[in-house]
């Protein structure tokens, strides 16, 4: 083996480097290392990335662009006149009440779908390893709702406490808890809150499972052999080593309730009552498609994703630094 070798590397011009000599004589002994793609046409590249280029075009930077634009302009319902505010339309939003009140009852809404949403994903996920019978379909139960649409979960929700026919509102009633979401704001902004928690509880549960899986066994075992409980383990040894997903996940949670809950609030309140449910994405739609006041409309989304930017480089800024990377 080692005369074939030294043929190799002598049969090989001087001016190439050992190293190269190397790697090609390890190739010629049989191990074949990575290769780079070389594509003869080079417009094949561009062509294989044009579809998506295009989906993106069409549906996400002209759409930006316009309503970057109608968010300065004043405009008739029916777009026969067009009239240069400049940030009138951003003044007017937050002096409006109604504006701040939207603003307060989305970042409410936010925070307690998102404590909401890891904290019943992080309890099951815990008891994903106490499951000795049946953790299939115990796990197939969990992922279930991920599967169903945003409206058809809000619909169901909606009847489920239904004030008049709906099967838990009756179980609320009888343990003398007066329910009406139709007439509580209180009501109705819990009722948006549990399905939209609900809604995505699944999703946190995948990646909190994965995380518990990596933690190393032998860590759990000589805590447990020090006299430390389930719960204990959990707090002190799993839940540091699972930080930097629960971090992912508190991020996309903050996403999630900013502008994916909007089919959930459509289906359950349409933001009643009395705006108890009305937050931001949902007025966009409201003002912009129900009122046709699109310039409004139009600045409220750009305000929206200010809003949003600002408030995950601020938990990057400040709940980041908590996080530890190297356990």
């Amino acid at each position: 083996m080692q005369a074939s070798t030294s043929l190799a590397e002598k049969s090989l011009p001087a001016a190439v480097p050992a190293t190269s000599r190397r790697r090609r004589a390890a190739g010629a002994g049989g191990t074949a290392g990575l290769k780079r793609a070389h594509y003869r046409n080079s417009r094949l590249p561009l062509l294989l990335l044009l579809p998506q280029l295009l989906i993106l075009l069409l549906f996400f930077f002209i759409p930006a662009v316009r309503a970057l634009v109608q968010a300065f302009v004043i405009t008739d319902p029916f777009g026969n006149s067009v009239q240069f505010v400049w940030f009138d339309n951003f003044r007017a939003l937050l002096a409006s009440p109604e504006y701040r009140d939207s603003i307060w009852v989305t970042v409410w809404f936010t925070l307690t779908q998102n404590v909401l949403t890891i904290g019943v994903a992080g309890l099951l996920a815990f008891a994903t390893d106490r499951v000795i019978r049946g953790r299939g379909l115990y796990r197939s139960v969990v992922l279930l709702p991920y599967a169903i649409a945003p409206v058809i979960a809000g619909i169901l929700w909606a009847f489920l406490f239904n004030a008049h026919v709906g099967p838990l509102a009756y179980v609320l009633k009888a343990l003398g808890i007066a329910w009406d979401p139709s007439l509580s704001g209180f009501d109705a902004f819990m009722l948006v809150t549990v399905a939209a928690a609900w809604k995505h509880i699944c999703y946190d549960y995948i990646f909190l499972v994965a995380a518990l899986l990596a933690v190393p066994p032998s860590l759990l075992e000589a805590a447990a052999v020090d006299g430390a409980g389930p719960g204990l383990r959990f707090y002190k040894i799993a839940l540091p080593m699972i930080g930097p997903t629960v971090f992912f996940l508190v991020v996309m949670n903050f996403v999630y309730g900013f502008f994916e809950t909007f089919a959930i609030v459509d289906a359950v309140t349409r933001g009643g009552p009395g705006g108890a449910t009305m937050i931001l994405v949902y007025k966009v739609y409201q003002d912009g498609f129900v009122h046709i006041d699109l310039g409004s409309s139009a600045a409220q989304s750009v305000l929206l994703m200010i809003f949003a930017v600002a408030l995950t480089l601020l938990q990057f800024r400040y709940v980041e630094r908590n996080v530890n990377y190297d356990v």
